[in-house]
């Protein structure tokens, strides 16, 4: 809760500096640490329905991204195994134990969103609630990693 409190601020406060840059950026890539990329594809495809962007089982590289991004953010889905980093394996060890999400998708109709991935074996840590900002929910990726699914107030 407090790690999305943080990145909404932050949110809010950078769409308020729009145009500052005179080369502005954007987020390409963001990559997210799992024990096997070849098991979080077929989770990230099948079971939460991203789309593969790039597939190298062979070279342990998965790349996806949201159905509905087209040229948007891609998700690199970063292995820990085999010879992973030891610092990645600590770090999103202790983030689990902790019950921190790794990363937050957004959802047009959390409690739509939540029903059917529960319909498809998603292990819910966190049902969706109601917060002041809007809905969230948490949910277990099967691969090391919490996820927040959020849905803003409009």
């Amino acid at each position: 809760m407090k790690t999305f409190l943080i990145l909404f601020n932050f949110l809010l406060l950078s769409t308020s500096m729009v145009g500052q840059n005179k080369y502005p950026m954007k987020i390409a890539m963001v990559s997210v640490f799992v024990e096997d990329p070849v098991k979080a594809f077929k989770y990230y495809t099948e079971v939460l329905g991203f789309v593969e962007v790039m597939y190298s089982p062979e070279n342990y590289l998965a790349i996806v991204k949201s159905p509905m991004e087209g040229n948007g953010t891609t998700l690199l889905l970063e292995p820990t195994e085999p010879d992973g980093i030891e610092i990645a394996k600590q770090y999103k060890k202790k983030l689990y134990e902790m019950g921190i999400p790794v990363i937050s998708f957004s959802a047009t109709d959390i409690y739509e969103t939540a029903a059917e991935l529960k319909k498809k074996g998603v292990r819910f840590k966190k049902d969706p609630v109601k917060t002041d900002y809007g809905c969230e929910a948490i949910f277990d990726d099967s691969n090391g990693n919490y996820i927040q699914l959020f849905q803003l107030n409009e």
